[in-house]
């Protein structure tokens, strides 16, 4: 398992990490815009949908987004649809995890469809915005996510004693939540350091959260990776609904794409939001 966590790693990185630095964001968002099709397939085998739907609504979520991409739409201000869509995933993990699995099947199919496919586009939406923004500022929310999961997951199997959400995900706990939020404000230090010794350009999401004030800098970051772990959870909880420990097996070794991108689902909205508004 785990060499094919590394092969599978491996292949992906040396895929992406060109596209993601080459000067255009055309390869990025291209390469990116395959993952949002895969993730659309997966999120309607999740929530009931037969292969062929499955296939079609993914393939039809890639269609929208690349005509969005066609019609110069990424070039757009998308301030308004970042409030949204922030608002409607803090209400939607608030009901979500108050109503826990069981819940989740209660809703109306249509709309748990329908919702979760319009949030995976914005996702890839907020992503692409962000290269736009500037490498920079799309590499430190990306790490601001990836440093949550290991600091957590570090201190989770250091200190992890009392379960954060037992029902949905046993494997995380409230330690292990806290030592992401330290591991990500230790990160976001270390990025303002540097910039002040001109290693940056300050165009980083913890230069422009800064200029709001040190408190609602620190309260902004902390909310971003509280809504990582959220996403994280409200993952795991529609597939426990779903009977299902993977969202599919398109990564050997890590499972489906939704199981690698899910805490990013809420931020990269959230980060365009407080950096926009």
């Amino acid at each position: 398992m785990l060499r094919q966590r590394v092969i599978t790693a491996v292949l992906l990185l040396a895929v992406l990490l060109p596209a993601l630095f080459y000067p255009s964001i055309a390869p990025f968002a291209a390469l990116t815009l395959l993952l949002i099709v895969a993730a659309g397939w997966e999120w309607a085998r999740l929530n009931g949908a037969g292969s062929r739907l499955s296939l079609a609504l993914g393939c039809g979520l890639g269609a929208l987004m690349a005509a969005i991409w066609m019609l110069d739409g990424l070039m757009q201000s998308w301030r308004g649809l970042w409030m949204v869509v922030g608002t409607l995933w803090v209400l939607l993990s608030v009901a979500m995890l108050v109503r826990g699995v069981p819940g989740w099947g209660a809703w109306p199919a249509g709309l748990r469809l329908w919702m979760g496919l319009v949030l995976i586009g914005c996702a890839w939406l907020a992503m692409v915005q962000a290269r736009l923004v500037g490498l920079e500022f799309l590499l430190s929310v990306l790490l601001l996510v990836w440093v949550a999961d290991i600091a957590a997951y570090a201190g989770g199997r250091t200190l992890g004693r009392r379960k954060l959400a037992p029902s949905i995900s046993p494997g995380k706990s409230w330690e292990g939540a806290f030592s992401g939020l330290v591991g990500v404000f230790l990160l976001a230090a270390a990025w303002l350091w540097a910039d002040g010794q001109g290693a940056g350009s300050a165009t980083s999401l913890y230069a422009r959260l800064w200029t709001f004030g040190p408190l609602p800098a620190v309260a902004s970051l902390a909310f971003m990776v509280c809504m990582s772990v959220v996403g994280d959870l409200v993952e795991s909880l529609v597939k426990r609904s779903a009977g299902v420990k993977d969202s599919s097996g398109l990564l050997p070794g890590h499972g489906g794409v939704l199981d690698r991108v899910d805490a990013l689902l809420p931020v990269l909205p959230l980060a365009m939001m407080l950096t926009t508004f």
